[in-house]
């Protein structure tokens, strides 16, 4: 029985990959503070499990109380593998650096950095105490290799993640742990995000027309192609490479 936990579960690519993982057989728990009735449907087309827990990615206690709840859920469960999507994000702030509210960038570093790492750490340490198999992966952003005038926020809290991505990799290659820690790139996708990217201020975001673009020239990605993307890699555990960015342009 294999089992993966999915932030940011409500829309968006994080619906699409909750969905794709029921279709491939796999028990889903999603995280996020919307409920959403769909993949219930799903799961049961499927013949598979959802379980939806609702939490607010910006407070660390929350974070913890969830994750035990959950834990505890999957392995009296004795699964064969399991699988952690950190996909839930913020984009806001956007603007210049020096405009930021500091209130508003301590809660996107919380959602975009911190959150991830906290999930990711405390099912490794589960994960390692019940032996089981497994692979956590980031959704990260290729904001996380430029800069982008008005997304200091944004850009500095991908490139956080797939530094610690590369770091813990390492620690459980060292380990010789049965556990993988990835982060993968979706590309331009067709999601709200865009939608509120597309309505910034060009004074705030300098590239706004290019975003419009984007979506006038229909070179937005699906969300479910870009979830099956990133399942195949997921469920192919044996080839997948330790501590890699993985990016969808090389597969779609």
């Amino acid at each position: 029985m294999r089992y993966g936990v999915v932030t940011g579960v409500s829309k968006g690519l994080g619906e699409s990959i909750a969905k794709i993982l029921m279709e491939s057989g796999v028990n889903v728990i999603g995280i996020s503070r919307s409920k959403n009735n769909f993949l219930k449907e799903a799961a049961q087309q499927n013949h598979v499990s959802f379980q939806h827990f609702s939490c607010d990615l910006g407070d660390v206690d929350e974070i913890e109380k969830t994750v035990n709840e959950v834990s505890g859920l999957i392995f009296r469960e004795e699964p064969s593998s399991v699988y952690l999507v950190n996909n839930a994000a913020v984009l806001d702030p956007v603007d210049k650096s020096m405009n930021l509210d500091n209130r508003d960038l301590a809660y996107h570093m919380q959602v975009n950095s911190l959150a991830p790492m906290v999930m990711t750490n405390l099912f490794l340490k589960k994960v390692s105490e019940e032996e089981v198999p497994f692979i956590g992966v980031t959704i990260t952003s290729g904001a996380a290799e430029r800069p982008v005038y008005g997304w200091s926020a944004y850009c500095s809290s991908k490139a956080s993640i797939n530094m610690y991505t590369k770091t813990v990799a390492l620690e459980q290659e060292e380990l010789k742990s049965e556990s993988k820690v990835i982060a993968f790139s979706p590309g331009i996708m067709d999601t709200q995000m865009q939608e509120k990217i597309r309505a910034s201020n060009k004074d705030e975001f300098i590239e706004v027309d290019t975003f419009k673009d984007y979506k006038n020239k229909n070179l937005l990605k699906d969300t479910d192609a870009v979830g099956s993307v990133l399942v195949d890699i997921l469920t192919d555990e044996a080839s997948i490479e330790n501590g890699k960015i993985y990016h969808v342009k090389d597969y779609y």
